[in-house]
């Protein structure tokens, strides 16, 4: 799965356990401008590393898998968690990076030798 949108925050690595880090990514997702979701993200382990080249107001694309397991309380009641997996982010070009002509040289102490008239 992927989503695109702007990266908000982005959390320091945790080491949840001896053997297990995490870290978090929260992107603005606005499908509809006036109704901006926050997102969050993770990436375990290895990957952790895909969000260090990230800063806040980057345009993203993120790849992510999807995850849910159960968990069952001391009273027996089962509650279901998500999580969404990073396990790719691409940074995007921005509409403000458009390719610009280069300047013209003139050079206005020389005459134009090559003018008809």
């Amino acid at each position: 799965m992927q989503l695109t949108g702007k990266v908000h925050e982005i959390g320091a690595t945790q080491q949840v356990t001896e053997s297990f880090k995490k870290r978090d990514l929260i992107v603005a997702y606005a499908e509809n401008p006036q109704f901006v979701e926050y997102i969050r993200f993770e990436a375990t382990q290895d990957r952790v590393s895909i969000f260090d080249n990230l800063i806040p107001g980057d345009e993203i694309e993120v790849s992510f898998n999807l995850r849910g397991r159960p968990w069952q309380n001391k009273e027996g009641v089962t509650t279901y968690f998500n999580s969404l997996v990073s396990w790719r982010v691409n940074k995007l070009q921005s509409d403000t990076t458009q390719a610009t002509q280069p300047p013209v040289d003139i050079n206005i102490d020389e005459p134009d030798d090559d003018l008809p008239f």
